[in-house]
């Protein structure tokens, strides 16, 4: 592996471990205080995104997600040779995420594992329905010079808490196979972990050819 994607891999692996450390910390930490309430989760997990975006955005592109790692490389956005690094290294921050909140905080709320209220099925959709809505959000901001580039991690961080808001509860609002693929590992929680691993993928692919095609010019008609 070349030095620049050592690099690269190494800063995707720190915004996946922030996000885990951070995100699922909260759903930890609120299971035993109460002091965050539901809101509280959404806004830490949209925040740590935003400041992850901010922080390392320029050196890996922040991807922090295997399923929008794929539908850049599906949408030629980024070369497939590298996406099973970025994806390995994603997961592997993941896991030691979730393996600090072990040591610090015990098996407390299995780690922040993503678990349906409902049925699989309905947190199916969801989670294909987030992802696709999170995918649009950041290939627009990222590879559209139309858009306004300054704003991209606010507009990330801003999509992510909104739908960790309203379907958190439902769903856990994943979007992120490495997010859920943590909590999972190392809490030994592998029950409904299909939703999480096939859902974020789907969406985030579907929603990237969906802008590809929207954001080609038309060709002026002949009248």
């Amino acid at each position: 592996m070349d030095t620049s994607l050592a690099r690269r891999a190494t800063a995707e692996g720190l915004g996946t471990f922030a996000l885990v450390t951070a995100g699922c910390g909260a759903i930890v930490v609120d299971n035993n205080t109460k002091a965050l309430t539901h809101v509280g989760v959404a806004l830490t997990f949209g925040l740590i995104i935003m400041v992850m975006i901010a922080a390392l955005g320029h050196l890996s592109g922040a991807h922090f997600n295997p399923a929008v790692t794929t539908a850049f490389a599906l949408t030629r956005h980024f070369p497939w040779r590298e996406v099973p690094i970025y994806i390995l290294s994603q997961c592997v921050g993941a896991i030691l995420g979730a393996a600090c909140l072990r040591v610090l905080f015990g098996p407390v709320a299995l780690l922040g594992a993503t678990m349906p209220s409902g049925s699989d099925w309905q947190s199916f959709g969801l989670e294909v329905l987030l992802s696709a809505i999170l995918m649009l959000v950041i290939i627009s901001v990222a590879t559209d010079t139309r858009a306004v580039g300054q704003l991209a991690a606010l507009a990330i961080g801003a999509t992510i808490a909104l739908s960790a808001m309203w379907a958190g509860p439902i769903s856990g609002a994943s979007m992120n196979p490495a997010r859920s693929l943590g909590p999972a590992f190392v809490a030994g929680s592998w029950q409904h972990q299909w939703i999480y691993l096939l859902a974020p993928v789907l969406g985030t692919c579907a929603a990237a050819a969906l802008y590809q095609w929207l954001r080609k010019p038309h060709t002026a008609s002949n009248h």
